[in-house]
């Protein structure tokens, strides 16, 4: 019996080892490609062609990035906190990659008597680590801007820092109303409860909560039109203007990581997440009807992707007082009147 319990232990070490590494290894390689699909979505909307010259259709062109960017110089600032200048993208690229452990990106595979969850970790209490998780992520910023002893990079993380807490108000306060909905913090919960169909997505019922989501989304990953940490007309490239080699590689890995992991996450809250409609009709093994599942949250995700991008190369940046007059004096208030409206909904139901 103890060979027996301990050979079960193996197999689910061995299945997490196996999972991680696979999650690790698809957004590392998506995040590789977001560059190349930035690219091509910029040239399009810009009517040019984009990347076609290393491989075909420019497919090779992440790699020879890569590549530039690993065989570059290793500059440390004289003057910089060497330890705390290592760190600053280390702590982002970290942050970055821990999110997606509590993503379900599928349902359960069955071999036989054993099965599998395509999720790494079914904490009943998912939507806090990720907000746990991601507010870390701030900390890579400040410490990449301070640590370089350069008044740009400094005044880029202070931007940086202000722009993520006031925002992450914002988006707590939207998944607040989202939470009352669904009653649960599990983010394989929520999934399940959305599985009937479309009419169950909690875009449905939490429409406005959604839109707030998806703008604070924007901010949280500094992306355009919030990428005021990365002003280059103003703080000629950011937090991250002393960087070079893999170092400033990592922060822009983690920003495509970050881009990659909200709409993973945006499609779960608000779009069923693996499920799509008629999924438990069809005529097929569990297992394919999973891979469908994950097929199904993969496209949700890569469609939010290509808005990320779509409003980057659309929308001019903001000011700098416009992006906080938007998240302090217009975000929160509808957000907590989105909070309220559904409070006031569910004791009408009841």
């Amino acid at each position: 019996m103890m060979l027996l319990n301990l050979n079960i232990e193996w197999a689910f070490i061995l299945e997490k080892i196996l999972l991680i590494s696979a999650i690790l290894g698809i957004s590392l390689l998506i995040a590789m490609y977001e560059t190349w699909a930035e690219r091509k979505v910029a040239a399009w909307i810009q009517d040019r062609r984009g990347p076609s010259r290393a491989g075909p259709l420019g497919l090779l062109q992440p790699l020879a990035d890569g590549g530039k960017l690993f065989f570059k110089e290793e500059i440390i600032p004289a003057n910089s906190n060497r330890f705390l200048f290592i760190l600053g993208p280390s702590l982002a690229m970290l942050v970055a990659c821990m999110t997606g452990a509590v993503i379900p990106w599928g349902d359960t595979l069955h071999f036989g008597d054993y099965s599998v969850s395509l999720q790494v970790a079914d904490v009943n209490i998912g939507v806090l680590y990720i907000f746990a998780i991601v507010s870390f992520g701030v900390y890579g910023i400040m410490l990449g801007g301070w640590a370089s002893n350069n008044k740009y990079s400094l005044l880029a993380a202070i931007r940086g820092a202000s722009q993520i807490i006031s925002y992450e108000l914002a988006m707590g306060l939207a998944l607040i109303a989202l939470l009352m909905v669904t009653g649960t913090l599990s983010l394989k919960e929520i999934v399940e409860q959305q599985r009937p169909g479309i009419l169950s997505w909690n875009v449905v019922a939490q429409p406005l909560g959604f839109i707030i989501f998806l703008i604070c989304a924007f901010a949280e990953c500094n992306r355009a039109p919030f990428d005021l940490p990365e002003a280059e007309n103003e703080l000629n490239g950011g937090y991250h203007l002393e960087y070079s080699s893999m170092k400033l590689g990592f922060f822009l890995f983690a920003e495509y990581i970050n881009m990659f992991v909200s709409s993973a996450l945006m499609a779960t809250l608000y779009f069923g997440g693996y499920s799509f409609p008629g999924m438990d009709s069809l005529p097929f093994s569990p297992n394919v009807i999973t891979l469908l599942g994950v097929g199904a949250l993969f496209i949700k995700t890569f469609i939010f992707i290509f808005f990320f991008m779509w409003v980057r190369w659309t929308l001019p940046r903001f000011r700098y007082d416009q992006l906080m007059d938007l998240g302090w004096k217009v975000l929160i208030p509808l957000s907590l009147i989105n909070m309220l409206l559904t409070g006031a909904f569910i004791l009408w139901r009841q």
